[in-house]
């Protein structure tokens, strides 16, 4: 089995498109069958090196690595070209000489409804070799036949009626080959068995079929994917999430985190919401891959992400962070020794859904808060406060080793002694530790931040109330 992934430089890799990357590489693992990559460059005035460089990079970021070297569609114009002749030698396809709608007129047609399908003018003409000088396009010659069917892996039995197309350009004016004859021949060069794609595909096939019947050529196996919608139900938009896999890398997410939810968006095994990669690759198949779009879930997203963040040891997020948001992990680095961010990380990492929410704390937490909003904690507020932390910050003055053990023993017993309950004490210092009633362990954050700082920030907020 040999699958392909073809995406079009004409912008970054889109959310969707690394999806059907996914499947395509998961059928192919799953059947020990080979992935390949075909940059499909022929739109000269639109793709660029830059979203080329992007897109390999993308899925580089995400693992998907093709077996065999890549293939560049611009690169083989010159075989597209020399089939389309042979097409024309055997009157399969004609050149057409009708000068091309402009955009005006296109336009007006288009508001009064009007389909855009070609005439035919050209399709009995006579030509001379010397008429082949002048500008023109090659139009393929539809077939007398009523229907066109193939086999969907996904969607069953797809049937067309070949009177829904005209004869389509397959050479256009400017001398190159048009997509959907590109896209044949190379997926024939590259010996394909299956093309596995978004279901904006579906209406591309009939055309395809037709061009592997005047080559000869045995068709693939067709299985078109469901899109991925916004939470609207419509194609999914910037309105909606981020809509390109470097948003997400340059939001924090891990690239296991969005290959695992991007694999479960009209995918399922069971309930199973998280997998190993060999797990992906042991239970994938098509037939459970459903017909209907799924909903981009960003919120189930962060889940996901902040799951496998938790799974992380500080060496491998250290990694993945100098892949993904290296500024700020030098910023990080800059303001902690490395043996406390080893500490810091195991706090943080708890409460985490991105990598850049986690490094934006853990610097944050490097500087005392600029602005104490003693608001924040005024249902923990009482005329004891004061006592309680002023108590706390003499027994550290007291205390031989401030570990954590010790700091919450010490909080406790004042408590006690007060007749408060802990978080009368604990939300002050976090307070004054973090400018935030939200953070991990305040005990564990004074552990690593030390005695003298901690009680710095402790007295600034006594001083404020």
């Amino acid at each position: 089995m040999r699958v392909r992934f073809a995406p079009s430089p004409t912008g970054h890799l889109h959310i969707g498109g690394a999806r059907t990357a996914i499947f395509n590489w998961l059928f192919a693992r799953h059947n020990n069958g080979v992935f390949l990559v075909r940059v499909e460059d022929t739109d000269v005035e639109r793709s660029k090196q830059e979203y080329v460089d992007s897109i390999l990079e993308s899925l580089k970021w995400l693992h998907l690595t093709p077996d065999e070297p890549l293939t560049f569609q611009l690169s083989r114009i010159e075989e597209h070209k020399q089939l389309i002749n042979q097409l024309l030698e055997k009157g399969l396809v004609y050149p057409c000489f009708c000068e091309p709608k402009d955009v005006e007129d296109r336009l007006k047609d288009f508001k009064k409804g009007i389909a855009e399908k070609y005439d035919g003018t050209c399709r009995d003409k006579s030509y001379t070799p010397k008429d082949l000088k002048k500008p023109h396009a090659i139009r393929f010659k539809l077939p007398e036949r009523e229907k066109i069917s193939f086999k969907d892996l996904i969607r069953g039995t797809v049937t067309f009626d070949i009177d829904q197309l005209d004869d389509f350009v397959i050479l256009r004016r400017d001398g190159v080959p048009t997509y959907n004859f590109c896209v044949v021949v190379d997926d024939i060069f590259m010996k394909i068995s299956h093309v596995i794609r978004g279901e904006d595909h579906i209406s591309n096939t009939p055309k395809q079929l037709l061009i592997y019947d005047a080559l000869g050529a045995e068709p693939p196996i067709f299985a078109h994917l469901p899109l991925i919608l916004g939470s609207s139900g419509g194609k999914l938009s910037k309105r909606d999430a981020a809509v390109s896999v470097v948003e997400y890398k340059n939001q924090g997410f891990l690239p296991e985190a969005l290959f695992n939810y991007l694999v479960r968006l009209g995918w399922a095994h069971g309930d199973q919401e998280v997998f190993s990669k060999q797990e992906m690759i042991d239970f994938f198949s098509l037939d459970k891959v459903g017909k209907k779009g799924a909903i981009f879930d960003t919120k189930k997203l962060l889940w996901l992400n902040g799951i496998y963040i938790r799974n992380l040891k500080f060496n491998e997020f250290a990694k993945a962070a100098a892949e993904a948001i290296n500024d700020k992990l030098k910023k990080l680095t800059a303001v902690w020794k490395e043996d406390m961010l080893g500490q810091l990380f195991e706090l943080y990492k708890e409460r985490a859904t991105t990598m850049c929410e986690l490094v934006d704390n853990m610097i944050s937490f490097a500087h005392a808060p600029e602005h104490l909003d003693v608001g924040l904690i005024k249902k923990w507020v009482s005329p004891q406060t004061k006592t309680l932390l002023f108590e706390f910050v003499k027994g550290m003055d007291e205390m031989e080793e401030h570990t954590h053990e010790n700091l919450i023993a010490l909080a406790r017993h004042i408590c006690e002694l007060s007749g408060v309950k802990l978080v009368a004490l604990a939300q002050p210092l976090r307070l004054a530790l973090t400018g935030s009633t939200h953070s991990p362990g305040v005990f564990e954050l004074m552990e690593v931040l030390g005695c003298e700082e901690s009680k710095k920030r402790v007295k600034q907020l006594v001083g404020g109330l």
